[in-house]
């Protein structure tokens, strides 16, 4: 049917046109190239008209494009060592626009952590100035800052996390590194498992063959995807035979720990050992020869021994008294834990950056690493414990505890507790079950 109305249509427009013609008072060649552009005119408007057919939009040329509209994403991983600023540099981009995001708000500041292994994107238009950075955190977190005007505005983008309890069961065959990994249990969380016995377990001297552990933890997903562990929810360790349960409580103040079953804090004023799975080399002797200068000289300490540059922590909360070098111990570090307790730390390869004398430490922090400073026979840390200004022996002294919970916070605790004790319990009769 259309196919007959576009043919009535030429029909009708040609015979218009000659009609029209013999009016004309014009040449010959003018009149038929005037009757030709009519024709076409009249042919296509009808044609337009019935088919509902419109000509394209012109196109832009490359030469019509503003110079503006052209924009450039420069990408760079950051590495080891860079911040922002040498970045900034190395992309030749203007270090005000750098202090404008920085300064943008509160989350402009976020900008001034960048890790290494993650992506920076700068997108700038053809003069090179920058109209937007990009900064994926992790994830299912993203920084972006855009140029409006002159200033920037700055925003944290956040994806949604879904969380999954997982639990894992184990036995110690060779340590708790080597076994919790084969479990299949992540190696911040067996870090993390260590941290929270570090006050009842002496991994380093009292860790037992069929030793056997049990954690329950949080899986973190983003869009369906697993991408990292969250926190220890509950935790059973058995050593030698005696069960160490903690389950972990948030007081509702931003502050968090691991209690018993009973709501005891499993932190004490002193960690037990001041490494992570390092090995007694020599014991608290009052009467041990010396091995390199084969006297008889009292070794007022514990040796622990590690790799060189492992990580040394203080094992209570203080203040550093001492910090350098100290005739045979080497690299020292000492610490004042209030009016009653000092730790010292020798034969360190290294100190920690930014601590001098009378910097605060918290419990846990790293203070140096292992070395062999001073007379030693190869790297370890020689550790030492004094109470009222005398030498104890720090592996078998009775270190005093933190303080109880408060009453109201301990109902809260009881009440959230059952729910975790439960699936604690739950895992290990499950893993049970699996292996049976």
């Amino acid at each position: 049917m259309q196919n007959r109305i576009i043919k009535s249509v030429l029909v009708g427009a040609f015979t218009v046109a000659a009609a029209g013609a013999s009016y004309g008072l014009i040449p010959h060649k003018t009149f038929e190239e005037t009757k030709n552009l009519e024709q076409d005119r009249l042919i296509s408007a009808k044609i337009n008209q019935y088919t509902n057919y419109k000509e394209p939009a012109p196109q832009p040329q490359i030469a019509d494009i503003a110079a503006d509209d052209i924009s450039e994403d420069l990408e760079h991983t950051v590495k080891s060592g860079e911040n922002l600023s040498s970045i900034f540099s190395q992309l030749d981009l203007s270090r005000e626009d750098l202090h404008k995001i920085i300064h943008a708000n509160a989350t402009g500041k976020m900008f001034a952590d960048v890790e290494p292994g993650r992506d920076v994107v700068a997108t700038v238009n053809a003069s090179g100035e920058l109209e937007q950075l990009t900064y994926i955190k992790n994830p299912f977190e993203t920084l972006i800052a855009t140029r409006h005007d002159q200033d920037f505005d700055v925003q944290l983008l956040s994806k949604k996390i879904d969380t999954q309890i997982a639990s894992v069961k184990t036995n110690i065959k060779s340590s708790l590194f080597e076994d919790g990994k084969q479990a299949g249990l992540p190696e911040k969380l067996i870090l993390k498992l260590a941290d929270i016995f570090a006050w009842d377990i002496d991994f380093a001297l009292n860790l037992k063959t069929d030793d056997q552990f049990t954690v329950v933890y949080e899986k973190l997903f983003v869009e369906g995807k697993e991408f990292d562990t969250g926190d220890i929810l509950a935790v059973e360790f058995i050593n030698q035979g005696k069960a160490y349960t903690a389950i972990r409580f948030e007081d509702g103040q931003g502050g968090s720990g691991y209690y018993t079953p009973e709501g005891n804090s499993l932190r004490k004023a002193f960690l037990q050992t001041p490494m992570d799975f390092a090995v007694i080399s020599s014991h608290f002797d009052l009467h041990r020869e010396h091995p390199i200068l084969h006297t008889i000289r009292a070794h007022k300490g514990v040796d622990y021994s590690a790799p060189t540059g492992t990580p040394v922590k203080t094992t209570g909360d203080g203040k550093i008294v001492f910090h350098g070098q100290k005739n045979g111990y080497g690299n020292v570090v000492e610490i004042e834990h209030g009016d009653k307790y000092s730790t010292l730390y020798a034969h360190l390869s290294g100190f920690k950056a930014g601590h001098k004398v009378g910097s605060q430490i918290k419990q846990g922090d790293v203070v140096g690493y292992v070395g062999c400073t001073g007379l030693a026979t190869g790297p370890h840390l020689h550790y030492e414990f004094r109470i009222g200004g005398q030498h104890v022996n720090p592996v078998t002294v009775k270190l005093p505890h933190s303080m109880p919970m408060d009453k109201n916070l301990l109902a809260k605790f009881k009440v959230q507790s059952q729910n975790l004790l439960a699936q604690l319990q739950q895992a290990k009769g499950t893993v049970q079950v699996a292996q049976q």
